[in-house]
């Protein structure tokens, strides 16, 4: 079933505020694989999203929504370096592997 973004945010945008959208898609080939991501402005748009639609027919298939929580981002751990007295020329170590 190929379907374009606008028309899918046309359909989710009746029961609740869309943020962004991602239909995924093969990358050489650039067929929809079936599934798309949707973000929505709120859990409370997407939980009344779901109640709308979920097992509705799109193009002759049932659709089916999930919610996925998105997990924080984590924030990237400072980098350090080690300084040291030198004891004649820097020979700087081999990185563990």
């Amino acid at each position: 079933m190929e379907m374009q973004e606008l028309e899918l945010v046309q359909i989710i945008a009746l029961h609740g505020d869309v943020e962004t959208i991602k239909i995924v898609r093969d990358k050489k080939t650039r067929i929809c694989k079936g599934y798309a991501f949707v973000e929505m402005v709120d859990r409370q748009n997407a939980e009344q999203v779901m109640e709308a639609l979920d097992g509705a027919d799109l193009k002759g298939r049932p659709l089916v929504i999930n919610i996925v929580e998105e997990a924080p981002v984590a924030a990237k751990p400072p980098t350090y370096i080690k300084l040291r007295p030198s004891n004649g020329p820097f020979k700087p170590k081999r990185p563990r592997k």
